[in-house]
């Protein structure tokens, strides 16, 4: 272990776990993924147990840098094995803080519907958008961290800025409004009423569901609000017995979550317009809710 005097391993892990949430943070929007997310978080720290951390002054620009290039790293090769993927893809749905003052721009990174839309991006623009307009990073500290020039990192986030302003629907922000669309929702399918569920549906109403090949989720969208009600029915009628459906705080805005036991099983999250939902995604695959374990 590398260091000097005064600097031994408690100061180490110390001076690590102050930073391991925004390292978290980052790498998550980066890459959709909790669990690659995890992963670049544990790499980050097993360079930082190697270093000499009595010559490093900026320990949150060090481990930012580490960990986006790690990230990066991880999403090229993501997206490989995304083409081979069963079904369609959705981002792993993450627990996510209720706190109405949390930053409006932070919460709406972590939406399933703009991890959507980051995904049209390249690895590199990913990474310039997310440390840029959701963590408030300057393009001279991006540059550093992505190992650009700062007039590169600059085109870079202007390209991606358009490019997500492009392509991002704005969806209802109401965390009231939300939750109580959410919660009749989720009242309307355990009580099999079909006519109230189609009250929250918008006409336009499109669901995607991700199972991975491991559950009978739909593998292309469904779309309209009588097909998209008929669906989650259907889909509502085969909760595993003694399973509790709950609302819960997921990707920023309220969700249902079904947990058999302590196990999820469905993580539901919702994006709305003018108070009606526009767009469902489910997530059934079970290699893709570690985090929305309780």
């Amino acid at each position: 272990m590398h260091g000097r005097p005064g600097v031994g391993q408690p100061a180490i892990e110390r001076a690590f776990a102050e930073h391991r949430a925004l390292l978290h943070a980052v790498a998550y929007r980066v890459l959709g993924s909790v669990t690659e997310a995890e992963d670049v978080v544990q790499d980050a720290w097993l360079r930082w147990s190697r270093v000499d951390v009595a010559t490093v002054a900026d320990a949150e620009g060090y481990l930012i840098r580490v960990a986006t290039r790690l990230a990066i790293d991880r999403l090229r090769s993501a997206r490989v094995r995304r083409e081979s993927y069963v079904g369609s893809w959705l981002p792993e749905p993450i627990l996510t803080d209720s706190d109405a003052a949390q930053n409006v721009l932070l919460k709406e990174s972590v939406s399933t519907a703009m991890l959507l839309v980051l995904e049209t991006l390249s690895p590199v623009e990913r990474a310039v958008f997310v440390l840029s307009e959701a963590f408030g990073y300057g393009h001279h500290e991006i540059a550093h961290f992505v190992g650009r020039k700062h007039a590169t990192v600059r085109q870079i986030a202007l390209r991606a800025r358009k490019a997500v302003e492009t392509r991002h629907r704005r969806y209802d922000t109401d965390q009231e409004t939300r939750r109580q669309v959410t919660e009749r929702f989720l009242a309307a399918c355990l009580g099999g009423d079909l006519e109230a569920l189609m009250e929250v549906l918008a006409p336009d109403v499109t669901m995607v569901s991700d199972g991975g090949g491991f559950t009978g989720a739909p593998r292309i969208a469904i779309r309209g609000r009588e097909r998209v009600a008929r669906a989650v029915v259907i889909l509502s009628t085969r909760r595993p017995h003694g399973s509790r459906t709950r609302v819960f705080q997921v990707n920023g805005g309220p969700g249902i979550i079904v947990h058999s036991g302590r196990t999820p099983v469905l993580a539901v999250t919702f994006h709305l317009v003018k108070g009606t939902i526009e767009a469902i995604h489910v997530v059934s695959n079970p290699e893709k809710l570690t985090g929305v374990v309780l």
